[in-house]
């Protein structure tokens, strides 16, 4: 990584320079049996039409406050770096009440409906699907982003200082999530079984891989597998670290 980088984009772009084709996130739902596998390339395309989206049709600016209500999932990690890329602060499991806008899964819309900004429902279903009704007051992703963009260009730098991410009721400015992030990362393929509620899940599901040239193995229902499944995954995977 650069050592000029300073903000979660920072990194993602300088991955994409250093290596476009190399695996980022895999995403197994053990609920559902879905894979996911992105690279770089691909994640960072997610990332850019999802900025698009945040910064032009939802008219999102630095500053403002996304709260998602968001599992440990592939899509999570495209928003997390999304916010990033406009300079808006990602609040995860934040109160949609004080938000300027929310982001909800389809488990969570009844409690997003306290933003009074835009709200955005993910049905997260596999390959990316969209809702079979969209719910009312809600723009759906899936319908709305692949008309985006690929290339995202912010309408204001983002300042590094600024805060950037909240999570479990801790602040964290775009800097100190590169800092954390590179201190903690090791590099290595890791398989996070952890929820995206703590800055531990957040660093060993996306931050950490991505400051450090590592890659994710991001698992949701996780215990559904059993030791036995787990243990054929590491292999096949090939991953060298577990966190769970």
């Amino acid at each position: 990584m650069n050592a000029t980088d300073r903000t979660p984009a920072d990194l993602l772009r300088s991955a994409l320079a250093a290596d476009p084709g190399r695996p980022l996130v895999t995403f197994y739902d053990d609920a559902t049996g879905e894979r996911v596998e992105l690279s770089v390339a691909t994640f960072a395309n997610w990332v850019a039409k999802t900025s698009n989206l945040l910064q032009g049709d939802l008219a999102a600016a630095p500053g403002d406050r996304v709260t998602l209500l968001l599992p440990a999932h592939w899509q999570t990690a495209v928003w997390l770096l999304a916010c990033a890329s406009v300079g808006a602060v990602a609040d995860v499991g934040g109160d949609p009440a004080a938000a300027d806008m929310v982001v909800s899964g389809p488990d969570t819309l009844e409690a997003a409906r306290a933003c009074s900004g835009e709200r955005v429902a993910l049905a997260l279903r596999p390959l990316g699907g969209r809702f079979p009704q969209p719910p009312d007051g809600f723009v759906d992703y899936a319908v709305e982003v692949p008309g985006q963009g690929d290339r995202f260009v912010p309408f204001a730098p983002v300042d590094p200082d600024e805060p950037a991410l909240i999570v479990a009721g801790r602040e964290f400015s775009a800097a100190e999530v590169v800092e954390r992030a590179r201190a903690e990362g090791t590099g290595d393929r890791v398989l996070s079984g952890l929820p995206y509620d703590t800055w531990d899940g957040l660093s060993a599901g996306l931050y950490g891989a991505l400051a450090t040239g590592g890659s994710v193995v991001l698992c949701r229902h996780l215990e559904r597998l059993g030791e036995e499944g787990l243990a054929k995954r590491i292999e096949s995977e090939r991953v060298t670290a577990v966190r769970r």
